[in-house]
C-alpha cells in the first residue's frame, strides 16, 4: 500500500521559512517523480514544484522561482520543499505527490498517488 506522509506545515508570519517533508512507503521511490502542489480556498491546485525520477532535474512554478526550492533523498524516500521568504498568498495546503517513472508535470492529474497535505498559514 502506497503512502505519501506530508509534515512540516504550521504557522509563520510573512518573510520566514517552512521546511516540508514528504515521506513514501509502499513504492520504489527511485522511479517517481516527485511534486509539490498546493491548494487555497476557493482555488484551483496549482503546481509549485518537482523533481524528477532520473537525472536529478527539478522544475518550479514561474512565480515560485528563487523562493522555493524542491530537493528528494532517495535513501530516505523523502522529498522535501524548502520555502523561503513567505508571503501571505502562499497560505494553502500543500500536497506531494508521486509519478511512476514519469517526467515532472504541471498537472496533477498526471501523478499517481497523494499525500494527505499539510497546511501552511503565512500572516502578514
Amino acid at each position: 500500500q502506497v503512502q505519501l506522509v506530508e509534515s512540516g506545515g504550521g504557522l509563520v508570519q510573512a518573510g520566514g521559512s517552512l521546511r516540508l517533508s514528504c515521506a513514501a512507503s509502499g513504492l520504489t521511490f527511485s522511479s517517481y517523480a516527485m511534486g509539490w502542489f498546493r491548494q487555497a480556498p476557493g482555488k484551483e491546485r496549482e503546481f509549485v514544484a518537482a523533481h524528477n525520477w532520473s537525472f536529478g532535474s527539478t522544475y518550479y512554478a514561474d512565480s515560485l522561482k528563487g523562493r522555493f526550492t524542491i530537493s528528494r533523498d532517495n535513501a530516505k524516500n523523502t522529498v522535501y520543499l524548502q520555502m523561503n521568504s513567505l508571503k501571505p498568498e502562499d497560505t494553502a495546503i500543500y500536497y506531494c505527490a508521486a509519478r511512476f517513472r514519469g517526467a515532472y508535470s504541471t498537472n496533477w492529474l498526471d501523478y499517481n498517488y497523494w499525500g494527505q497535505g499539510t497546511q501552511v498559514t503565512v500572516s502578514s
